[in-house]
């Protein structure tokens, strides 16, 4: 993997890490009154059923397909820190850092 291919799963990393990350916060402490709120929005439950049963079906697909170095359970940790768009860029890039050392 290149230097410009890694830099570039870093900052998606980042922007993964950072934008939903920022929303949550925001309407945590804005928009709603208390997490329990949050899970009473059939919308937003729904969403956060879908981001669990993806990071699952991920964490198996890893743990059958290793990319490298890092294991599945630090998928689980980094997505459960940042969510999705945050743990594949950072997970996969850790990986490809390991690779090339």
């Amino acid at each position: 993997m290149s230097t410009a291919q890694k830099t570039v799963l870093l900052f998606i990393a980042c922007l993964g890490f950072i934008i939903p990350n920022g929303m949550f916060f925001y309407y945590l402490f804005v928009e709603y009154t208390s997490v329990a709120a949050v899970f009473s929005d059939l919308l937003a439950l729904s969403f956060i059923i879908d981001a669990f049963m993806a990071t699952g079906l991920l964490a198996w697909w890893f743990a059958k397909n290793p990319l490298g170095k890092y294991s599945w359970k630090l998928f689980i940790l980094l997505s459960l820190i940042g969510g999705l768009g945050f743990s594949l860029p950072f997970f996969y890039w850790l990986n490809a850092q390991h690779q090339n050392q």
